[in-house]
């Protein structure tokens, strides 16, 4: 018999399970959206820039975002940003499309709200520098006076309390 301080609880290996089923599940995202990039190669860079901005790196700029893909320089993320021909809306459209096919509970949940109930929360947080995205004078939510900061919109589930979405604005 196992000690208890060796097993995982059920709703532990549920979970875990849930986020082995990450990567695969953002793969099959940037799959659908192919059809949204004129070539291949920003269409590859698009994938390696959304595994960075979900991954754990403390900065994600341009240099660091490079360096999480393996690339040697960050001109590939630039052009991806800046001069990349590529559906904006069209992604947005089926990003929005993904998010809704998602949040909509299947039919057959007998324990679940018969639908999401979403809080949209927009914050701010402190910077130092100024060469982030949307980092400029505007009043911050976390120290409730104008300062030098940045702001994010979080989607949060209320029915599982956990966020869904952090967009930096």
């Amino acid at each position: 018999m196992k000690s208890s301080q060796y097993t995982t609880s059920e709703q532990a290996e549920h979970l875990l399970s849930e986020i082995s089923r990450w990567p695969g599940r953002l793969r099959e995202l940037h799959e659908r959206l192919r059809p949204r990039f004129a070539r291949p190669e920003a269409f590859q860079h698009a994938l390696l820039y959304l595994q960075a901005i979900l991954s754990e790196i403390p900065r994600k700029n341009g240099w660091q975002i490079a360096e999480h893909a393996r690339l040697a320089r960050p001109y590939g993320m630039q052009r991806l940003l800046s001069r990349a021909v590529w559906d904006e809306a069209g992604v947005r459209d089926e990003l929005r499309a993904c998010v809704c096919q998602t949040l909509s509970p299947p039919v057959s949940a007998v324990d679940e709200p018969p639908f999401p109930i979403l809080v949209i929360d927009e914050s701010g947080f402190p910077k130092r520098g100024r060469h982030s995205a949307g980092v400029g004078q505007q009043y911050c939510g976390a120290t409730g006076q104008v300062e030098n900061c940045q702001v994010g919109v979080f989607l949060y589930d209320k029915w599982n309390r956990k966020m869904m979405i952090h967009l930096s604005v």
